[in-house]
């Protein structure tokens, strides 16, 4: 074989692993951008679902409690009113209690909701770190024609955002009534 026949062979296995690199660089990248597109929708859903659970569930709590206060007082009084040793007899039996399983259901449903929507913005996160990795590696940067970022900014409270912008986490927790 001849030298010029060598070099055209070598110049198109070149050509056709450039060509092969250009469409498998492509592909990631797009499938990245629509995963992300898709991310979006998905921390939409979960963050709807989330607020809709936890609200529903106190609704329910505080409306069991309302109940409880409502009857129970008038339960005791109409029981032992007019009656001696009506005292006694209220310690000895079992009276009415308020069952607090509906606050712990509503706390575990916050605990559990809240990391699911945490998971969804942890997935965009990577998503976007690996479409950056993907912009930034060779050769894979010199095929990718769409360089521009996934906007994306974390959904967080307005102290998390205040102490990562300053820098200073001080915050004491406090409980409300």
């Amino acid at each position: 074989m001849s030298a010029s026949i060598i070099l055209i062979m070598c110049v198109a296995v070149f050509a056709i692993i450039l060509l092969v690199m250009f469409f498998r660089t492509t592909t990631k990248e797009i499938a990245l951008r629509k995963e992300a597109e898709a991310q979006r929708g998905k921390i939409k859903s979960v963050r709807d679902k989330v607020f809709k659970i936890i609200r529903e569930k106190a609704n329910v709590s505080t409306e069991y409690r309302k109940a409880f206060e409502k009857i129970y007082p008038d339960l005791i009084a109409g029981r032992y009113s007019g009656d001696n040793g009506g005292m006694m007899k209220w310690i000895q039996e079992q009276n009415p209690t308020f069952d607090t399983s509906l606050y712990g259901d509503l706390m575990q449903s916050i605990e559990v909701q809240r990391e699911a929507f945490n998971t969804e913005q942890t997935r965009m996160l990577d998503i976007i770190n690996q479409r950056a990795a993907l912009l930034e590696q060779y050769p894979s940067c010199w095929f990718i024609r769409n360089k521009s970022a996934i906007d994306y900014t974390v959904i967080a409270s307005t102290s998390t955002n205040n102490i990562m912008q300053s820098g200073i986490d001080d915050e004491m927790l406090t409980f409300h009534d």
